[in-house]
């Protein structure tokens, strides 16, 4: 029998429970499918949006469907609408900060800390915005303040 590769190990140890929200910014094949290679269950933004549906109509379905939001958007934190809307939410968002990158090396950073983001995401509560960093993981915001 083949021995599993690291990455069939690393989706049969996946908690189920903790589903990803790819916001339009970050939503894509090439990291859909890096995604679930890793055991995520994700959420499409083109899945379950119009694309031009404003930020605080899909953060609020983001928050009451208890979806992990990943996204690109590093100035989520700065405009006041779209802050205020995910702390009502109670949001758990994870930022890509990490500039200039193919999207195939965007998704190696994400699926190299999907282990961390999960034990994040699940051990503290929301709202939050954390930043992804080649390096790991910081949290930003707690609670709607920054």
């Amino acid at each position: 029998m083949p021995s599993k590769k690291r990455s069939d190990t690393r989706a049969s140890r996946r908690k189920p429970g903790v589903v990803f929200f790819l916001d339009r910014c970050i939503d894509s094949k090439t990291l859909v499918a890096a995604l679930a290679a890793a055991g995520a269950v994700v959420v499409r933004h083109s899945d379950r949006f119009a694309s031009d549906a404003p930020d605080q109509e899909w953060l609020r379905v983001a928050g009451a469907e208890s979806w992990v939001v990943l996204t690109n958007d590093k100035r989520i934190r700065y405009r006041q609408n779209e802050r205020g809307a995910l702390a009502a939410a109670g949001v758990k968002a994870f930022v890509l900060t990490c500039g200039n990158l193919s999207s195939q090396d965007a998704a190696d950073v994400w699926v190299r800390l999907l282990d961390e983001i999960t034990h994040v995401a699940e051990s503290r509560p929301g709202p939050f915005i954390a930043h992804v960093t080649r390096n790991g993981v910081r949290i930003m915001m707690r609670s709607g303040r920054r």
